[in-house]
């Protein structure tokens, strides 16, 4: 099959989304089938991408590590052209989202849409943001999967939610898959020697972007916690983001810097190193859809303390290869599973390992991709008997998108407004 892959984001950005679509890419390439890209310009993008179309577009939206496509329409559609494409996959509702719609109908292909994301958790991005936004968003996604031929979820939480919004596509549970053999295969000691951790000390990682709907704040404070329960302890935080300075400033006051390592962004191989030095991995997060991060610590076989919510708890089964703690734990709570684990070594460990190995294993790369290509071969193959029901869909999600667009209007008026009054620069009104 010839297999478009739609995307607000992709390489070298640094995010659950762009690994993703690489690595669904990447297990399509290797099973046969072509894949075009089409993805955003980013800076440091390498030079020769085969089967990648790179649109302009204004980077760092509002503060954010995501990036605003700018329209080419005429370099697509040749691209396009040129591809003959059998599927067509979006990975966003917005932006490159609205281009794989018209894409799939000007093409009649199956549009095949993965809800990577609440969406309604990023409007803090966005100039306005109002709880009215928040339920655009969440409808406009909603109308949009209902636009689809076919959805993808990247877990069962995921897909109960957008069934209870009022999904009407069928929905079949798809998470990303990682690596397996990679990440089981780190060298920790190597990367203790190289970031100056302790060889013996006990180790509370974290790896994932540094942004607020992260809930890093909270994270913080319960590291913050840990270590002091635990005098040897050190942390390891792999990641980057604009939530950077805010972590090591809550660290500096808590005077415990200097046991605490913050390497950026990593990559394979040196991801799984980092994996590999840590004894329990912390997440925090309300607002993942898929807990890629925590199957990727399991493959390394690093057990998992994480908060009651989408994604974690699909993979974190109490007391086998983690602790699911409550969504409203406190810090200190949080805190005290850590430090429960960190010794976790000494205490039969056989029967964690083998817990760790077998989620691993569940959420294996090779058996996503299996599982998405055989969907998209039925969609490829099937009959198209939904025209009237995509139709319909259609019309509702343009119809939400200009709701959209009306609200952000308003507030955006609103805002001027109060701006020119408090700067003195009102004017009268004409009537």
């Amino acid at each position: 099959m010839n297999i478009v892959m739609m995307t607000n984001t992709y390489t070298p950005h640094v995010g659950g989304v762009a690994r993703s679509v690489s690595s669904f890419t990447e297990a399509f390439r290797d099973r046969g089938h072509r894949v075009l890209v089409v993805a955003p310009v980013f800076p440091d993008m390498p030079a020769d991408e085969p089967d990648v179309v790179r649109i302009p577009a204004i980077q760092n939206f509002n503060g954010s590590d995501f990036s605003v496509v700018l329209p080419v329409p005429g370099k697509l559609d040749e691209a396009l052209d040129a591809f003959a494409p059998d599927i067509i996959h979006a990975h966003h509702p917005f932006l490159i989202g609205s281009t794989a719609l018209r894409v799939a109908a000007e093409r009649d292909c199956p549009l095949i849409f993965t809800h990577h994301t609440l969406y309604e958790a990023y409007t803090h991005y966005v100039p306005g943001d109002s709880p009215a936004l928040k339920r655009f968003v969440a409808e406009l996604s909603t109308s949009y999967a209902n636009s689809a031929d076919q959805v993808f979820a990247p877990s069962q939480s995921i897909a109960d939610l957008l069934v209870s919004r009022g999904v009407e596509t069928p929905i079949a549970v798809v998470p990303t898959g990682i690596d397996q053999p990679a990440f089981a295969n780190g060298d920790g000691a190597a990367f203790r020697k190289a970031w100056g951790l302790d060889a013996d000390a006990p180790v509370i990682g974290h790896v994932g972007r540094l942004a607020e709907e992260k809930n890093l704040s909270y994270l913080t404070q319960a590291l913050v916690a840990a270590l002091a329960q635990s005098p040897q302890a050190q942390a390891l935080i792999v990641g980057e983001g604009a939530a950077h300075d805010v972590i090591t400033h809550q660290l500096a006051q808590a005077q415990l810097s200097d046991r605490v390592i913050l390497t950026g962004a990593l990559d394979l191989p040196a991801l799984a190193d980092a994996y590999a030095a840590m004894d329990v991995f912390a997440f925090a997060s309300h607002t993942e859809t898929q807990g890629m991060v925590l199957a990727e610590a399991m493959a390394a076989g690093v057990p998992v303390v994480a908060l009651d919510a989408p994604g974690a708890r699909e993979v974190v089964e109490a007391g086998d290869n983690g602790s699911l703690l409550a969504a409203d734990a406190s810090a200190g709570e949080f805190a005290h599973a850590l430090y429960e684990w960190l010794g976790w070594r000494q205490h039969d460990s056989d029967r964690v390992k083998a817990a760790l190995a077998t989620t691993a294993e569940a959420y294996s790369l090779s058996r996503a991709a299996e599982h998405a290509l055989a969907i998209d071969r039925q969609c490829w193959q099937a009959e198209a008997t939904q025209h009237d029901r995509r139709d319909s869909a259609r019309a509702a999600w343009h119809g939400s998108l200009r709701r959209v667009q009306a609200e952000w209007s308003v507030i955006r008026g609103m805002a001027r407004a109060a701006g020119r009054a408090l700067s003195g620069d009102s004017k009268e009104v004409e009537p």
